[in-house]
């Protein structure tokens, strides 16, 4: 008999583990996330992981999930798609990521929905507002934020309101500019007009000579700029002491507390869309829930941090409602989440709509950096 167990314990145990991987580990839910840790993005990269962890820790220290560790595991893609795409691959094949969390961007985000879809495990609350992660429908793909056609059409009216009419798009040369590009033209188009003009930059580049030459050509009212930090400060600086004289209008996307250290001084008078309320707004109970970990960390507070804190804080809800149990009863613990409070935002997924908020609000930067909303 002991022969027998001995047996089993050398050959069968292994084979079922293998088989098995979700057993090991049973006492921790891990999320999976690539992200930019490094290159020129990688502000935003870390920025949604510590607000994300900021959370997780705190819950962790009060026992978890049923007795359970909430563990967010981080892999750098340096916001480019293969590298996200072969994160991505890895995880999946390392067989315990109850579901994929917090990406950050739209070309690190897209072909890994692919995997993810394929692996039929969640994957949850992207940094990114593009209308694929949201069109066609996907059971298995839950936005928090909201849309980049909801902050491009909050950019377009109130930009027209104001009475432009000559509206340019300096947007990234891949799916994230394409998106935002998409976003811009939908919106003009209802107020028939057209994008007065264009220019690009490639990813992870901050060659943006080209750009400011163009619109230094075309004088256009407005330039909505659908790019990360760098190439967005490069370009405003640029074009400033070229002196176009035009209004910058960023989206969410960009990070706010990034763009303005990466400018300066010329930060003065840039604006921005925001899909979180303001990181400082105490008369928010998330946000003061927020700045108790933020500071208690000695970290600057952010618009990205934050948004990471709200993820994560959805997410736990999601699992306290039994989303622990397995894969498919977190896709349907998050659909359960009707007008959830989060602390001021509300927020809603419902079996046929996987998108959790539209918020916009239009805020500017001053010139030492700050946001005035």
């Amino acid at each position: 008999m002991r022969a027998l167990r001995r047996l089993f314990n050398l050959l069968v145990f292994p084979a079922l583990l293998t088989v098995f991987p979700l057993l090991v580990g049973a006492q921790e839910i891990v999320l999976g996330q690539s992200a930019a840790i490094s290159g020129p993005a990688q502000e935003l990269g870390k920025e949604m992981r510590l607000g994300a962890s900021l959370y997780l820790d705190r819950v962790n220290a009060d026992g978890g999930v049923r007795g359970k560790r909430v563990v967010l595991r981080t892999m750098d893609d340096g916001y480019e798609a293969d590298r996200a795409a072969a994160n991505t691959q890895k995880m999946v094949a390392d067989g315990d990521i109850h579901a994929f969390f917090g990406y950050v961007g739209t070309p690190t985000s897209l072909p890994s929905i692919k995997i993810a879809t394929e692996a039929r495990i969640p994957f949850f609350g992207a940094f990114t507002g593009a209308q694929a992660l949201r069109e066609p429908f996907n059971r298995y793909v839950f936005n928090v934020r909201a849309s980049y056609f909801d902050e491009t059409e909050a950019i377009v009216r109130q930009m027209t309101q104001s009475g432009a009419t000559k509206i340019a798009v300096f947007h990234q040369n891949d799916s994230y500019g394409q998106a935002g590009l998409a976003g811009v033209e939908r919106a003009l188009q209802r107020r028939n007009l057209a994008v007065f003009a264009k220019a690009t930059v490639e990813r992870n580049s901050v060659d943006v000579k080209a750009a400011v030459d163009a619109m230094f050509a075309a004088k256009p009212e407005v330039i909505v700029m659908i790019s990360a930090y760098s190439s967005c400060a490069e370009f405003i600086k640029q074009a400033k002491a070229r002196g176009i004289a035009t209004q910058f209008v960023n989206v969410s996307f960009v990070g706010t507390h990034a763009l303005a250290k990466a400018l300066g001084p010329a930060a003065d008078g840039v604006l921005i869309s925001q899909v979180m309320p303001p990181p400082t707004a105490k008369k928010y109970a998330i946000v003061r829930e927020y700045l108790n970990a933020i500071e208690a960390a000695k970290a600057e507070p952010s618009y990205t941090s934050l948004e990471g804190f709200v993820a994560a804080k959805i997410m736990v809800e999601a699992l306290k409602r039994g989303g622990d149990a397995s894969r498919d009863a977190l896709v349907k613990a998050l659909e359960s989440m009707r007008n959830y409070d989060v602390g001021g935002l509300n927020i809603s997924f419902s079996p046929d709509n996987h998108n959790a908020s539209k918020f916009v609000e239009l805020t500017v930067l001053g010139r030492d950096g700050k946001v005035r909303y």
